[in-house]
């Protein structure tokens, strides 16, 4: 998800902390997002194979997150997007500052929406971290235009790839965020990630695939292997920029079946 970029805020936020502690200046915003404003990440990192030439089949969509700012929503609608994920949460210190415009302006032009959370399980317990995305933004409501809230589980962009845990400990943090949320919302939350970041930080586990819609992220022609358990997936992340702000998406299916998802149902 365009994921130096997305972690800009989360990273000046932590600045500002550091300067405030040592007694030192806050680090300008614009040259922190300087830094952070970077083209896209080697494509081992983001599962790059021959970038697609042209969208594949599917409802078009987008997700968007800080580095976005206010989205021209009609613009998109205009141009053919139908659904749209917007951050809203990143552990238990970070919002999306443009959370409200985002979410808001989505649904107000007609799109079905949802928000995401970027998980973070070296810092607290996946129950705290899907508390906290409840509490900001990551709430369901059975209006046939709002999705289940979503998981954005993958490569650490801070620091150690698994952020520190063992596959066994990686499966009880994802089980405790996503149990968690189900407990708070009655609904199983989208699980975001890619193939190889889940083989090598899971094991390639099958047990939330019973449950939990796949939402894969891979910039290529084809959605190639998917995660253990999984027999399609529900979004595919196809590229990071494109028609739409944002990172490129679409809907495995119909924009009925998408309503079906969104209601958990008939409506």
């Amino acid at each position: 998800m365009n994921r130096l970029r997305a972690i800009a805020g989360p990273l000046l936020a932590t600045a500002t902390l550091v300067a405030a502690t040592l007694g030192v200046a806050t680090p300008a915003a614009a040259s922190t997002t300087a830094t952070l404003d970077v083209a896209t990440p080697a494509a081992a990192t983001l599962d790059v194979a021959t970038p697609a030439a042209a969208a594949p089949a599917g409802l078009p969509g987008m997700d968007v997150s800080s580095y976005q700012g206010n989205v021209n929503w009609s613009a998109a609608w205009n141009n053919g997007a139908r659904f749209a994920y917007v951050k809203a949460t990143e552990g238990t210190y970070y919002t999306n500052p443009s959370f409200a415009q985002q979410y808001n302006g989505s649904y107000t032009v007609g799109m079905i929406r949802g928000s995401y959370h970027f998980a973070r399980p070296d810092t607290t317990t996946g129950a705290a971290q899907a508390n906290y995305f409840v509490d900001h933004g990551g709430g369901w409501s059975k209006d046939g235009r709002t999705l289940p809230g979503a998981l954005d589980i993958e490569y650490n962009p801070y620091g150690a790839t698994c952020y520190g845990l063992s596959q066994s400990a990686m499966r009880t943090w994802i089980a405790s965020f996503v149990n968690q949320y189900q407990a708070r919302t009655g609904r199983w939350a989208t699980i975001y990630t890619t193939t190889d970041w889940w083989t090598t930080c899971t094991g390639n586990y099958s047990g939330f695939a019973a449950t939990n819609p796949l939402w894969l992220a891979r910039y290529a022609g084809t959605v190639g292997a998917l995660p253990a358990g999984w027999s399609t997936y529900s979004f595919w992340q196809w590229a990071s920029s494109g028609t739409f702000p944002g990172d490129q998406n679409v809907w495995n299916g119909t924009l009925d079946r998408l309503r079906v998802l969104a209601c958990n149902g008939p409506c």
